[in-house]
């Protein structure tokens, strides 16, 4: 089972979590285009499409990088064709890109809720639209979103609501795309860490070094993603997976790999319903 020849578009790619999904095809010998806004180095967070580019070719893989912002239709819409042009086609679509501040209502500027809205919510919604087309001919095509299930209860919004509308947002796409759809043969999936992921939004916003030590590396993402990749997509669609929960059906029992610096409990992430904590064979400590 492999994604060797087929073409993945993933957005905001340039660092962490999609990045080593990136890096996860292209070990197959899968192609990568990397659409997102990184072409000059951030003193906080490494990385460029440019380097994850070369990373990806390190791989095994073919990379196209491409300056792209997905609040933007036309920026979208060339990202799209420039794929198309170099690989002629699209397999894989994976919603990545997503913007993030946890305050209350009064303490949200509106600027920053239409900067979460445009980029999780419409940004998904765009990137797939314009994919759609080109994952219509593929065989066994799928749509991923890095999206939480949609658990309707008041605590994922008391704290921080802007921000989860928009995360929620994403998982509606999948709810109702995957119906859409489905005669297409296009799977729509969410897919949602059990744990934090160390990455370097946990490190410069949510709880630093010490929330960090308690995570899992983004490779149990990528892992998770390549095998959802592997299913039918006639079979496998509407689904709101945990990462842990994919690998744990596909016979893995052993998640040490995945944060072999963890001495104690790891952080259990926002919007994981609790009746997966409570059926999970790892130790989670919620922080939220």
């Amino acid at each position: 089972m492999s994604l060797k020849g087929k073409t993945l578009f993933i957005s905001g790619g340039s660092r962490g979590i999609g990045l080593a999904i990136a890096l996860r095809a292209a070990r197959d010998g899968a192609n990568v285009t990397i659409a997102a806004k990184t072409a000059e180095p951030h003193p906080k967070l490494p990385g460029t499409i440019y380097t994850a580019a070369e990373e990806i070719e390190q791989a095994g893989g073919k990379a196209l990088p491409v300056l792209c912002d997905i609040r933007e239709e036309a920026q979208v819409a060339e990202a799209v064709a420039r794929t198309v042009e170099k690989f002629g086609g699209i397999d894989i679509c994976v919603n990545n890109a997503s913007a993030i501040q946890l305050t209350g209502t009064l303490e949200t500027d509106m600027k920053r809720y239409d900067l979460m809205h445009q980029i999780n919510t419409r940004g998904t919604f765009l990137v797939s639209k314009m994919c759609i087309p080109h994952l219509k001919l593929a065989a066994n095509a799928h749509i991923l979103n890095l999206a939480p299930p949609l658990d309707m209860k008041a605590k994922w919004f008391k704290n921080h609501v802007a921000y989860t509308m928009a995360k929620f947002g994403m998982s509606m796409c999948t709810l109702g795309m995957s119906a859409e759809f489905a005669r297409d043969g296009i799977a729509v999936n969410s897919l949602w860490p059990i744990s934090t992921i160390d990455t370097a939004a946990i490190r410069n916003l949510l709880g630093g070094a010490t929330v960090a030590a308690m995570s899992r590396s983004p490779d149990i993402m990528a892992d998770a993603a390549h095998a959802i990749f592997m299913r039918p997509s006639r079979e496998a669609s509407g689904n709101f997976y945990i990462d842990e929960e994919v690998l744990r059906a596909e016979g893995v029992s052993d998640f040490s790999v995945y944060s072999p610096d963890a001495t104690g409990p790891l952080a259990g992430d926002f919007f994981v319903p609790d009746e997966v904590f409570a059926n999970s064979g790892t130790k989670v400590k919620s922080i939220y």
